[in-house]
């Protein structure tokens, strides 16, 4: 399998830069697809300690790192990260391709985010406020300024008076007062430009050329499932195709070079923001698992709301992007539990229920079914007890696929691998790379 996309299958936060990291090593280049800064990879090894947030997680690896046409860029968070990456080593000027076809996140996304979440108040989505939503709504209202445009400054200055015109006068209505001029966010933009100017190219025809040439690919999800904009809880979810259907749009390339998925999944539960929950935790239990498992935003530090493993999330993500593997994370985060509730089904109005209602609302009135297994009581390591052996089986099963990484901790050495997996089996051969891991 030359191209492979790893998606997350809950609500995001599963541990996908944990796994896209694993992997990479297999791989000649890793592409971020779909969404913004918003989303929150976390990479450790030893005593590094990498959070990226647009940079692919393979970069860390030395393996070319490309941000695809379907992500959309906020330059400032960009540079952020590209100079945080280099002062600890990371060799990104060579490694990082940027498409010019990204949309672009301006100011006044940012403050339209923020002001129709405080215009909606106890309705509120509870987004990260980075005006990723925004972004993409002036991309498809064909308003949108793009990487290729940051490169043209006659073109740029039209482009930033029209958007400035056109999300002006809705941030005026929703009462913002401190509104940024377009002088002052061209001169902006022009100061990202040149310093991006290095990574811009047509990501598209590189990948593809890439690819025609027996080269490899690992696409890298944003966020998990449960979040697509289609498929997700609407209108609890973000603004992108979160599934692998998203993969071939978001970066430009054929739908039929997709070889393979693997979905990640938590040994538990967790959502971050507003929105239906049907397996969450209200009481000292939830508060456990949050502090236990550290759950709180890598891009925000927004705690996380936690609940107990839904099998029927699972296999709805797993279907919607034909996976063939999973990744189970954080399973230590349960090694104290006496007995692990799994949410196997809903009722809804008495009636037993198998899948995710269309309409929200339902969603919320969802009660659980659950099956409870026994706990371990032991610390989970390489060698797992047979409770937690046992726990990993029946996610497996109520997920419809086998896992072929377990992980035990954060780092990427509490990593239980399965290399009789078919799955692992079909991909590249690992080899170095130029990164310090």
């Amino acid at each position: 399998m030359k191209v492979v996309a790893i998606l997350g299958g809950q609500w995001g936060d599963e541990g996908k830069g944990k796994v896209v990291d694993l992997l990479s090593d297999r791989f000649d280049v890793v592409a971020r697809y779909h969404g913004g800064h918003n989303a929150g990879h976390t990479v450790k090894f030893g005593d590094r300690h990498f959070a990226l947030h647009l940079l692919p997680s393979g970069i860390v690896r030395g393996r070319t790192g490309v941000i695809g046409p379907g992500v959309v860029v906020d330059p400032d968070a960009l540079l952020s990260e590209i100079d945080t990456l280099r002062a600890a080593g990371i060799p990104v000027a060579e490694n990082l391709l940027l498409s010019d076809r990204a949309h672009v996140i301006l100011p006044w996304h940012r403050l339209l985010d923020a002001a129709r979440e405080r215009a909606a108040a106890d309705a509120k989505i509870g987004t990260t406020l980075r005006g990723i939503g925004p972004a993409y709504e002036s991309a498809a209202a064909r308003q949108g300024i793009r990487v290729a445009d940051l490169l043209r400054p006659e073109i740029l200055a039209r482009r930033v008076e029209a958007l400035a015109a056109e999300t002006g006068a809705v941030l005026a209505a929703l009462g913002e007062r401190d509104i940024p001029a377009p002088a002052t966010v061209l001169e902006s933009l022009t100061a990202a430009a040149a310093r991006l100017a290095p990574h811009v190219t047509d990501t598209g025809q590189y990948l593809r050329k890439h690819l025609a040439a027996g080269g490899s690919l690992l696409g890298e999800g944003a966020h998990g499932a449960m979040l697509d904009l289609s498929a997700g809880t609407y209108p609890f979810v973000t603004s992108s195709t979160c599934t692998s259907a998203g993969l071939a749009a978001g970066l430009h390339i054929s739908p039929r070079a997709l070889d393979g998925s693997l979905v990640v999944l938590k040994a538990y539960t967790t959502r971050v923001g507003a929105g239906p929950f049907p397996t969450e935790l209200l009481e000292a239990t939830g508060e456990f698992l949050r502090e236990r498992g550290n759950e709180y935003g890598t891009s925000t530090g927004r705690p996380r709301r936690t609940g107990w493993f839904d099998a029927v999330v699972a296999r709805t993500s797993v279907a919607l992007s034909g996976a063939e593997a999973i990744a189970i994370t954080k399973l230590d985060v349960l090694d104290d539990l006496e007995e692990i509730p799994v949410c196997v089904g809903y009722r809804l109005d008495g009636k037993p229920l198998d899948t995710i209602p269309a309409v929200v609302e339902d969603t919320a009135r969802l009660e659980p079914v659950y099956e409870r297994l026994p706990g371990w009581k032991t610390r989970t390591t390489a060698d797992p007890p047979p409770a937690a052996s046992r726990y990993v089986r029946f996610l497996e099963e109520a997920a419809g696929a086998r896992a072929v990484f377990i992980s035990t901790g954060p780092r990427r050495e509490e990593t239980i691998r399965r290399p009789d997996s078919p799955f692992l089996a079909n991909l590249p051969p690992p080899t170095p790379g130029r990164g310090p891991g």
